[in-house]
This record gives structure tokens, sequence and C-alpha cells, in this order.
């Protein structure tokens, strides 16, 4: 009894913190699927002269390609696929996830945005990309990076 009392209770905190209308403005289920590089990364041929896409928590970079149980996977091959502004290795570390919003993706019907920290040598201050498992968009790279030479 008490388990359920606090399903429910959380369920109704969750939901209360949505709002029943998305603020996602990159979504686009007709996107084209990246292709693969020989080491499992995404290529990938655009770059986006946006400079909030990726940046801002209303312009995530959308890595949905397979399923909701791959997320962390396409965020790995998005990421990969990334190189600072002149060719660095980056790296990365997902430090949360914010940002609900409602999804029909999920059992709850809200879905959050994974938050990562990306760096290279040199950079003074990391820089914080917003990651999107649940919604298909055009992937390209942010402003500020450029990608591997992997095809």
């Amino acid at each position: 009894m008490k388990n359920s009392l606090f399903t429910l209770l959380l369920m109704g905190i969750l939901s209360s913190c949505v709002s029943t209308q998305s603020t996602l403005q990159n979504v686009d289920d007709h996107a084209v699927i990246p292709k693969l590089s020989k080491t499992n990364n995404f290529v990938l041929t655009s770059y986006s002269k946006d400079k909030n896409y990726g940046y801002e928590k209303d312009y995530p970079i959308n890595v949905f390609y397979k399923t909701v149980s791959a997320a962390a996977e396409n965020q790995e091959r998005f990421l990969n696929a990334l190189s600072g502004p002149k060719g660095e290795k980056i790296t990365y570390t997902k430090t949360g996830i914010c940002c609900p919003f409602p999804n029909t993706k999920t059992e709850m019907g809200v879905a959050y945005l994974d938050v990562y920290n990306v760096t290279w040598e040199g950079l003074k201050k990391p820089i914080t990309l917003y990651l999107n498992s649940y919604e298909k968009g055009a992937l390209m790279v942010p402003v500020g990076f450029t990608t591997r030479l992997t095809p």
C-alpha cells in the first residue's frame, strides 16, 4: 500500500512539473538517419549555423534513431563523432538530466534531456550540451565543434 501511494505521489509531482506542450524547437520525425562509420559512430556531414543547437534546452541534439533503450549508444555515437574546433580529441561526461517535457514514447508520458559536459585540451571551461534520446531531428555538428574524419 505504501509503495503504490508513493508511486502515485511521485507521478503526480513529476507530471505537475511538465507543461502539456513541448518547447523543443528542432524535432523532425522525417530527419534522415545518419550513416555509421567503421568505428560505429554517426557520420556527421552538416554543420549547424544556429548557436542554440545543442547549447540550449529548447534546441537539444535529438539522437533517437533506434529505440529509447538505445539512448546511451546513440549519444555516444554522436559525441564520439565530434572533435574540438581544431580537431582536438574531446572528452565528455554525463552530468545529469533536466528539463522534463511531454512525450508519448515513455510509460509516464514524460521524458528528460541528458546533460553532458564536453571539453578538450586547452579549453578553459567545459561546454554543456543537451541531448534528447526521445525525439528525432537532423544531426549536425554544433557551432564550435568539428567532426572526426572517419567515414
